[in-house]
């Protein structure tokens, strides 16, 4: 059977009771909104149930656009009804969804993509196993998307004020932002962070590295215990790490100096460097190394002439993960660190704390973006190695 084949019309007794789930789950938001969650779930569910009756009686009579143009504007002049202009713009999205979600899975749309022997059940899982990683995914992402509106916030509040919420100008502002860049407080934090973070990262990304290729290595004994050791900073609780660091940097009076953060940061980086270097390492051609013995290189500069060019993605991307660990670390700072190398996490939480400020949030916004930045060059450092070991088309 062709793969083109496999839409077909589905029954009423199918394709109504499905987009009325998804109605109800829908009215579970809107009645929460408006007071009643049950009344919501029950109205979402009969709404769409005769969305659902329409559309497949009359998709023969009327052409698919016009019934889901139709919905798009039901659904926004509902939202605005309800909520006003940003009830509008998410009731014309709600339209768009359940136009075309009536239809895929009305008409069979939902088999195409798939192979034409898969049971029900097995379609079922597909789409379920989608769905629930989807509702994750929106259940980690959610606070962030809160945050960085909120950070324009003209008003000194945590929450949407009604300006906000009819998206007027006058609700908005950059203060925030500017208290973040001008506020000696915020400068002098952002300041210790920068001249923390790197030097941190720097020692990670060597020692790591180090110990990445030497356990690598297939006659060192005990690879598994040594492993276990070296990440064992980012397996253990965080607060245990910081009290151990406490009692035994004030012994050799590391305690509030600069160096005790730097190397209390760098041995929360050193395992991810080392288990990104290790990942590189396996699809390694170590005939490489002795090819370069033989012609004899010795093992500097075989390392820095063979080895390293390949390995260079993985090593970068240690050092991308060490650099967030330290310029996002709040615990350890807290024990080893002094007043005058409070960095931006520490400052952020005295700000949580003491003062409720919500340049808070712009630091927050500032963060995730910087954090997006960083985790992008990891994936194209990621595809770049593969590329280089043969393990994806270049």
């Amino acid at each position: 059977m062709a793969v083109e084949t496999q839409a077909r019309k589905k029954p009423l007794s199918f394709s109504v009771p499905t987009v009325a789930a998804a109605g109800a789950f829908l009215g579970i938001f809107v009645g929460a909104s408006n007071g009643s969650t049950l009344v919501g779930i029950v109205a979402g569910a009969l709404v769409m149930a005769t969305v659902a009756f329409a559309a497949m009686r009359l998709v023969a009579e009327s052409s698919e656009r016009s019934v889901r143009w139709g919905l798009i504007a039901g659904f926004a002049i509902l939202g605005f009804l309800l909520g006003g202009f940003p009830g509008l713009v998410m009731g014309a999205l709600a339209g768009w969804f359940f136009g075309w979600f009536t239809y895929w899975v009305g008409l069979g749309r939902y088999r195409v993509p798939l192979p034409p022997y898969l049971t029900a059940g097995q379609v079922l899982w597909h789409y379920g196993f989608r769905v629930i990683c989807g509702a994750i995914f929106v259940f980690l992402i959610t606070p962030i998307l809160v945050v960085m509106p909120l950070s324009f916030n003209a008003q000194d509040f945590f929450t949407f004020t009604p300006e906000m919420l009819r998206f007027d100008p006058e609700g908005y502002s950059l203060k925030h932002y500017r208290d973040f860049l001008t506020n000696p407080e915020w400068t002098s934090a952002v300041r210790n962070s920068l001249m923390i973070a790197p030097v941190a990262t720097l020692i990670s990304v060597s020692l790591g590295t180090l110990a990445a290729i030497g356990l690598s290595q297939s006659h060192v004994p005990g690879k598994q215990a040594i492993m276990a050791i070296l990440i064992s900073p980012m397996i253990v609780p965080l607060i245990i790490s910081a009290t151990g660091m406490y009692f035994f940097y004030s012994k050799i009076g590391l305690v509030g100096t600069y160096w005790g953060v730097v190397l209390a940061h760098a041995v929360l980086g050193i395992p991810f460097v080392i288990i990104t270097v290790t990942a590189t390492l396996v699809g390694f051609d170590r005939s490489l190394t002795r090819a370069a013995a033989n012609m004899g290189a010795n093992p500097v500069t075989t390392f820095f002439k063979v080895q390293m060019p390949l390995i260079l993605p993985g090593v970068i991307s240690g050092g991308l993960f060490a650099f967030i660990t330290s310029f996002d670390e709040v615990v350890v700072v807290l024990f080893i660190g002094s007043a005058d190398l409070q960095t931006l996490p520490w400052q952020m939480f005295t700000g949580l704390r003491e003062q409720i400020s919500p340049t808070i949030l712009a630091a927050a916004t500032i963060l995730v973006a910087i954090s997006i930045l960083l985790l992008t060059a990891v994936e194209m450092l990621r595809r770049r190695s593969e590329r280089l070991r043969g393990m994806s088309p270049g």
